[in-house]
């Protein structure tokens, strides 16, 4: 599952390159974890959401936590009540540079990037919905993993080709769920030394 991933690319550039209009300031660029801002695209627009469905959660006396923000939506589970209204009437692509995956030994994991050869952005599957907590927020779709990623982690993103955004988009959920497929293509691989900590530990998949 994806817990992180990288855009450094502001609002404006993405609406260039996705011929869309841009209706945030902010760039939400950089390294982008769950429970924070993320650039996403959605009706010819590109906007700001928080990365993460809220989740709530009770203390062991019942007080109320921090709601955990759910920010990958396996393929398998869609139909089901916490996905099922967002991936029928609300979806959206996710633009991005690269996404990370934690490889290693328990306690000394590192970070893998994977991207697209020959590509500075590509767009990823992704789900939306208004929250009270949070405003909009969205999640990353994730499907069976691919052979070449396989060695690396079981699932990953539902990579979204240029000719399959409009029916990713506005197509029937029957079209749209048709996409989830491993992807199919090579995809380049950069092993780092990079230890894997800190935010990416907040995420969650369901």
């Amino acid at each position: 599952m994806c817990n992180l991933y990288r855009l450094t690319k502001n609002a404006d550039e993405i609406a260039k390159l996705f011929d869309a209009v841009s209706e945030t300031g902010s760039n939400a660029g950089g390294e982008i974890y769950p429970g924070y801002s993320g650039i996403v695209l959605r009706s010819g627009k590109v906007e700001t959401m928080t990365w993460g469905f809220p989740l709530q959660r009770k203390g062991a006396k019942g007080q109320p936590l921090k709601p955990k923000p759910v920010n990958n939506a396996r393929t398998d589970k869609l139909s089901g009540p916490f996905w099922k209204s967002s991936f029928t009437e609300r979806r959206c692509l996710i633009p991005l540079e690269t996404f990370a995956e934690a490889q290693g030994k328990k306690g000394a994991m590192t970070r893998t990037w994977i991207s697209m050869p020959g590509s500075d952005v590509f767009t990823v599957a992704g789900i939306w919905r208004p929250s009270a907590e949070w405003g909009d927020c969205y999640s990353m779709v994730m499907t069976d993993a691919s052979p070449q990623m396989s060695a690396i982690h079981n699932r990953m993103p539902v990579i979204l080709a240029p000719q399959d955004r409009t029916t990713w988009l506005d197509g029937s959920a029957d079209d749209a769920f048709d996409l989830c497929r491993p992807f199919a293509g090579d995809l380049e691989i950069d092993r780092t030394d990079v230890p894997w900590a800190g935010r990416s530990a907040q995420s969650s998949l369901l």
